[in-house]
Order: C-alpha cells, then sequence, then structure tokens
C-alpha cells in the first residue's frame, strides 16, 4: 500500500520504519527543517521494547540506548534525600532510556533516501480521505497516517479535538554528563509543588528534570539560575547537574494533555498516532511507549492486509487503541496531581500515605502497566 505519515517523531518514524521494512510505500511529512530531534531523554519500558521486538526494531533501539537505569534502586524520595518508596533493581528489570535524538537518527538512518521530506507543511482532508496537500499539490495515498504532536492539525481537521488542558505545571529538562554520584541510584524527589527526576543515559550522560506549579506562559532569563533557587537545598546531586548544565541548553515546557479523551482516533482512511491520538502527561513515563505500541498495532494488523480491508483494521485499531490507552491517559493525570501537591497538610498526608504502600503493590502496578500483546492475540 502507498501511505502517507505527517509528523517525523518517535512515532511516525517507527511507524514509517517498519512499514517500509514490510513492503509498503511510504512517505513521510515533516513541517520542521531539520530532522533532528527535539527533546532530552527519554525512558521506555518493557512494553515498548515488546512491542518494539514485535515488528523488528527491538535491537535497533537497545543499540542506542542503556539499561542503567534498570539496574539501579529507584522511586521517590522527600528534598532531604529520604525515601518515601524504594524499588529494588528487580522491579524494573526492563526498563531502559535513551537521548530521544540518539532515537530519532537511528530510525531516520532506517529510511529509504527519499523517504523524509522536510519543511513540508501537510495538511489532510476534512472528511478522511486519504489525501495530503502539500504546498497546493495533492498527494492521494491509500492510508494517512496522522502523528502530528500534542497540537495535532489533523486531529482538528477530523473533527476529534476535544482541546487543551494544562497540567498546572511546566518542565525543564536537561542533559548533561554524570557527574559521579549515580552509581547506585535514580528515581524523582518529590517536594511541595515541584519535582526532581534523575536517569542514567548512555555514554555517561545524565538526563534529568524538574517541574514546579507555576502559571503557564512563563519564560527564564537564566533557568539554570531559577532552578538553583528552587532545588539548591535538595539532596545530591540535584544542584550538581543543574550547575553542569549550560542555562541554554535547558529546555522549558508548560505541560498539557488532552482535555478530555476523544472519541475516536480514526477518520476515514485516516488514522491519529502518537500525541496526536491520546496526548497524556508525562507522569508515567509512557508517552513515547504508547506511540510505539500505537505503531506496532497498526504495522501488524496492515500485514497481509490489502487496501479493501482497511476499513476492518482501522476499526481494530481504533477498538484496541483506545482501550490501552484510556486509562493511562487517565492514570497519568492523577499521578501528576498527587506528585504537584503543593499545600503542607496535603503534602505530609501524601508522603506518609506512599511510605506506606508496600513495594511488592507498586511492583505489580509497574508490571500491570507494561503488558502489551501483539493484536493478534487480542478479542
Amino acid at each position: 500500500m502507498r501511505i502517507g505519515i505527517i509528523g517525523a517523531g518517535i512515532g511516525g518514524l517507527v511507524t514509517a520504519t517498519a512499514l517500509q521494512a514490510d513492503g509498503h510505500t511510504v512517505t513521510v511529512h515533516e513541517r520542521r527543517a531539520d530532522s533532528g530531534a527535539v527533546g532530552a531523554g527519554l525512558t521506555l519500558f518493557g512494553n515498548a521494547f515488546a512491542a518494539l521486538d514485535a515488528i523488528r526494531l527491538g535491537d535497533l533501539v537497545r543499540d542506542v540506548s542503556s539499561s542503567a537505569v534498570g539496574r539501579l534502586r529507584s522511586g521517590q524520595r522527600q528534598p532531604s534525600g529520604r525515601w518515601l518508596i524504594s524499588l529494588p533493581p528487580s522491579d524494573t528489570p526492563n526498563v531502559r532510556s535513551l537521548h530521544r535524538s540518539d532515537l530519532h537518527r537511528a530510525l531516520a538512518d532506517r529510511l529509504q533516501p527519499g523517504t523524509l521530506r522536510l519543511s513540508q507543511t501537510a495538511r489532510v482532508a476534512d472528511d478522511g480521505a486519504p489525501v495530503v496537500t502539500v504546498d497546493g499539490h495533492e498527494e492521494q495515498y491509500d492510508l494517512v497516517i496522522a502523528a502530528d504532536g500534542i497540537r495535532s492539525d489533523a486531529r482538528k481537521r477530523w473533527g476529534l479535538d476535544p482541546g487543551l488542558r494544562y497540567a498546572g505545571y511546566t518542565a525543564w529538562r536537561g542533559v548533561t554528563a554524570s557527574t559521579g554520584h549515580l552509581s547506585d541510584e535514580a528515581g524523582e524527589t518529590w517536594g511541595r509543588g515541584s519535582r526532581f527526576g534523575i536517569v542514567p543515559l548512555p555514554d555517561d550522560r545524565v538526563y534529568w528534570f524538574a517541574t514546579r506549579t507555576v502559571s503557564p506562559g512563563g519564560t527564564d532569563i537564566d533557568a539554570a539560575s531559577s532552578l538553583r533557587r528552587f532545588f539548591g537545598s535538595w539532596h545530591a546531586p540535584i544542584r550538581e547537574l543543574i550547575d553542569a548544565t549550560p542555562s541554554q541548553h535547558i529546555l522549558r515546557h508548560d505541560i498539557y494533555d488532552l482535555a478530555t479523551f476523544p472519541a475516536a482516533f480514526v477518520q476515514g482512511r485516516g488514522v491519529l498516532l502518537g500525541d496526536a491520538a491520546h496526548a497524556m502527561t508525562p507522569d508515567l513515563g509512557q508517552g513515547a511507549g504508547q506511540a510505539i505500541e500505537d505503531a506496532a498495532t497498526l504495522v501488524l494488523l496492515l500485514r497481509d492486509a490489502t487496501a479493501h480491508d482497511l476499513n476492518h483494521v482501522l476499526a481494530k485499531y481504533d477498538r484496541l487503541r483506545r482501550s490501552r490507552t484510556r486509562g493511562l491517559w487517565r492514570q497519568s493525570r492523577l499521578t501528576g496531581r498527587v506528585a504537584q501537591t503543593a499545600g503542607p497538610v496535603a503534602v505530609h498526608l501524601r508522603d506518609a500515605g506512599l511510605r506506606a504502600v508496600p513495594s511488592t503493590l507498586m511492583a505489580n502496578a509497574m508490571t500491570r502497566m507494561q503488558r502489551w500483546k501483539p493484536p493478534q492475540q487480542e478479542l
């Protein structure tokens, strides 16, 4: 089949690479002039690798990722360093971390020359017809996949857009060289309306992120100085990581998710994928993983299918992926609310509750989140 993909993020590139390997003719339209990924670190759990293995891309991603985070003690701490929940490495054995740009490059390098078309603003047909308009010229496809992100134009044109909701907090992200203090720890630290997370990356780098409950639309004259002011007294190596990251390399993003869950991911011969379909807050670390699951599900459903089978294929994709992602979208939102709690009494109750949760319960919840089955095994 001839398939057009809008968006060259992780979801779009995983889909394109796998579909092309299966013999489909694929074109990826990307509005940005630079093919490199925008972002910092990324954590992928076992479900993402189960999906990647099913479409023969697991080893490619393992080659650019690190298993170090899955070998470290992790969980949630207080700013003093006291553990609220401590998970041994055995509870997170399949977790790997990587830099977004490394994954993006590895996937793009697998594509045939001419597949990725940059600086193209592609518009879908409002009725879901498999047509993409680029610079006034129409391109005909058998299927159009919109992987154009949280502010998806396709989602709006197809009448599937519920709007966006500000999650109530802003995130800062950075990548720096290891400070040498991460030999046996990773995870998040939860304060009052603020968090700090640490994830080791390949090549002795460290991905870190910080969040604060603030109004949207803010800017920083000097991001590093601002973060030192709020997180400088927190346990090591938090200040060291901020100090080791040039301010101009720190990314700042207001966090949004979809205001309500979409009624459908499919319109005609058009399908939403990744954040375009189910943008969720990053509080479960499942955004990229769910985009990869979307990609694998669609690729596997399209294997041995013809254009005449598309209605059935897309209906099954819609049913499976909305069922899978709805709960994660909701749970991500709830987790963010709990994590960003700011009132002193509420924070005290939250922390006491976390300390009372058995680690086995948390491990079981992680295991359930990481379950993914190929669509052929789904009813």
